[in-house]
Order: C-alpha cells, then sequence, then structure tokens
C-alpha cells in the first residue's frame, strides 16, 4: 500500500540527478506524472506537474543508478510503479537487472536504493503493503528462467529480498508480460504471452507465494491485464498483433488460484493491443492498442461481463502500424488517463467523463524513443 509521505528537506529537494533549471518550483504543479527513459546509457525518471485542468509541464529528469535496454518499449505492463500511499516509486531497470527506489515528494524525486531484481530482466513490478513482488524475463537469456521472487520495502525506502521467496513460471521462457496483487492481496496473478496462458500463486501470511497453478487464456497473447475493486479482472488479447484481432476477456477469481471466464474475446478491430486500466468506479476499461494508434474503452457490468463502447475512444497517432501508445496510468482521483506514444515519442493527457468518453487536454513531446512505463497520481 501507498506508505506515510516523504518529508523533504530543502536540501533534498536538490537531492540525487534532479535536471531542473534554478527558477522557483513553490508554485508549480506537484509531481504527477512519471515516465521512464529506458535509456541503455543511463535510465532515467521524466517527471511531469500536472495542474488542475490535466495540463502537464516537464519539471526534471532524475537518473535511476540503473541501465535499460535501449530498445522502443517493453513487452510488459507495471515497469514503472507507485506505492498506494504515493510514498515511493518504484522503477525496473530492465537493462541493469536492477530495482531503483525513490521517495516522492512534491517537487523532486529522490533515490533511495538500488538493489539487483532477483533475476534478469525484470518486467513488471506489483506491491501490497511493504510486499513487493518482481516478474523477471530472464527465460529470453541463455541458460536463463522466468519467475516471481519477493522483497521487503523498508520505512526509509530500501529494498530487501525474501528469502526463498523465487517462484517459476509455467515454463522457462514463457514471454511473461505482468505480474500484479488481487486487490484482496491474496493471489498473484502473471500473464506470459508466448504460452497464451495465465499463472495464479496463492500468497501467504508469510509473503511466500504458492504456486503456479497454471490456466490457458480465452484468446491469444494475454497480455496486460487490471482489477476491478471486486476482484474481476480485464485481460488484453494480442492475437500476435494481427490487425482487427485486439480483444479483451474479463474473468474472476475463483478462491486463491483458480480463475473463470465472464467475458471472452470482445473484440475492438484494432490491432497489437497492450495495457489495461480500470476507472475508479470499476465502471470503464481503456485499453492500448499499439498497432492502430488508438485507445478502446468497454464498459465493465456489476458481474464483470465487457461491453465494447468505443473501439476509437482516442488517437494519439495516425503514424505507420506497430508504432503507437503503450504505456498509460490513470491520476489517482480517476479524473485523467494519460498515456506514451512510442511512434510520436509523445505523452498524451484526457479527462475521462462520466460515461467513459475521453477528452484531450495535453500533449507534450520531446521524450526519447526508447520511453517504456508511466505511473500517475
Amino acid at each position: 500500500m501507498r506508505r506515510l509521505r516523504l518529508l523533504l528537506s530543502t536540501t533534498a529537494a536538490l537531492a540525487l540527478g534532479a535536471c531542473s533549471d534554478s527558477s522557483d518550483v513553490s508554485e508549480s504543479p506537484r509531481l504527477a506524472v512519471f515516465i521512464q527513459t529506458n535509456d541503455a546509457a543511463g535510465n532515467a525518471v521524466v517527471g511531469y506537474g500536472r495542474g488542475e485542468d490535466g495540463l502537464l509541464t516537464e519539471r526534471g529528469t532524475y537518473p535511476t543508478g540503473g541501465f535499460g535496454t535501449g530498445i522502443p518499449r517493453l513487452g510488459s505492463q507495471g515497469s514503472v510503479l507507485l506505492s498506494e500511499d504515493e510514498q515511493w516509486l518504484l522503477v525496473a531497470n530492465v537493462g541493469s537487472h536492477e530495482i531503483s527506489i525513490f521517495g516522492v515528494g512534491d517537487d523532486t524525486l529522490t533515490l533511495s536504493d538500488r538493489v539487483s531484481s532477483g533475476g534478469q530482466f525484470p518486467y513488471s513490478l506489483t506491491l501490497r503493503g511493504d510486499l513487493l513482488y518482481v516478474l523477471n524475463a530472464g527465460g529470453s537469456a541463455p541458460g536463463g528462467s522466468d519467475n516471481i521472487t519477493a522483497f521487503r520495502l523498508s520505512a526509509e525506502g530500501t529494498l530487501s529480498p525474501v528469502p526463498n521467496s523465487t517462484r517459476p513460471l509455467s515454463m522457462a521462457h514463457t514471454d511473461p508480460a505482468q505480474v500484479q496483487f488481487s486487490p484482496d492481496g491474496g493471489t498473484i496473478v502473471v500473464t506470459e504471452k508466448a504460452t497464451d496462458r495465465i499463472d495464479t500463486y496463492a500468497v501467504g501470511s508469510d509473503g511466500l507465494a504458492s504456486g503456479p497453478t497454471v490456466a490457458e487464456s480465452n484468446g491469444d497473447t494475454p497480455f496486460g491485464f487490471a482489477f476491478t475493486t471486486t476482484g474481476y479482472f480485464v485481460v488484453t488479447e494480442a492475437f500476435d498483433k494481427v490487425v482487427g484481432q485486439a480483444a479483451a476477456s474479463s474473468y474472476r477469481l475463483a478462491g486463491a488460484t483458480g480463475i473463470e471466464v465472464i467475458s471472452g474475446t470482445v473484440r475492438n478491430g484494432e490491432g497489437d493491443v497492450c495495457w489495461a486500466v480500470i476507472t475508479q468506479d470499476d465502471r470503464y476499461a481503456f485499453i492500448t492498442n499499439f498497432g492502430s494508434g488508438t485507445l478502446s474503452s468497454y464498459g465493465i457490468g456489476s458481474d464483470g461481463a465487457l461491453t465494447l463502447i468505443d473501439a476509437a475512444a482516442a488517437r494519439t497517432s495516425v503514424g505507420p502500424l506497430g508504432q503507437g501508445p503503450r504505456d498509460q496510468d490513470l491520476s489517482a482521483d480517476g479524473r485523467y488517463l494519460y498515456v506514451i506514444d512510442v511512434g510520436t515519442q509523445r505523452v498524451s493527457g484526457y479527462e475521462v467523463g462520466s460515461e467513459g468518453s475521453l477528452t484531450s487536454v495535453a500533449d507534450l513531446g520531446g521524450l526519447p524513443p526508447t520511453i517504456a512505463g508511466l505511473a500517475a497520481r
């Protein structure tokens, strides 16, 4: 959960790697959107302030101390993560197999720790209280394997490995996309793109996961997913990037490790779907279509059933197929949705309407082509 707010001194406000000008920031909007550069020469987070109208202002660049892949985008959801109380920002340095932790202030980020991820290629992060699970996609390396492994986050912003917490996925090389706690913290879910499987793990009171229990995904290439507060979860289905086949399915947990399909493969006619987010009232899901340059909106019924509302609720790019939006997040109050577009190297913001509509409020360029990972508050 999001931890107690960090108290930053004047000295800390100038600390560790903030590359901003010397102007007075006291009247500037607080830092609210965070984007990972994924630079192989030195990973960093670009921080943006957000105004009451949803507009963004770039505030600074904060080195993580680790390295990215240097390749545009990551094949995952959740490489940048805010704690529930907005105290900490956690960033996966995929190129150097590390996790960096920043203390989050209104005006700056302060690096507090950097540790090995407990495997290779940390693709996705999930945090429940002080318990962090990392999804490592090491199976893509010679002799490597995919796994999840746990850490404890201290009150000082340091990470300590949980002994004997590493668990395999369904096989050594699964091309995994995301790890996520269920709303009650009793289950961990992982999607596997290469195997078309969804793994579940029961989480004990000691924080150790048991499993995996392996289920076949309803549709091909399960990618990103998000939970409602009531425990339903919506999974995007990329169908091997085939144009026109992008879809989403909804599930519910059956016990700690079983899953049941609610709505199977609700297509939107777009291409290469990626991330999923769900509004605070559990009524709408937004998914990014990387291959089409669009965002789709779905309605979620009280029973978890999905209905396509608008296949192209918003458009971030009109360039060639396969160069569009991927990473997205909602502001903490649910008013704004922010998304990065790899092809145009921009971050866009949308106001979320009461019926799930998206109205453009922000559009900023200048990001590096390697961008991968976004978190908002």
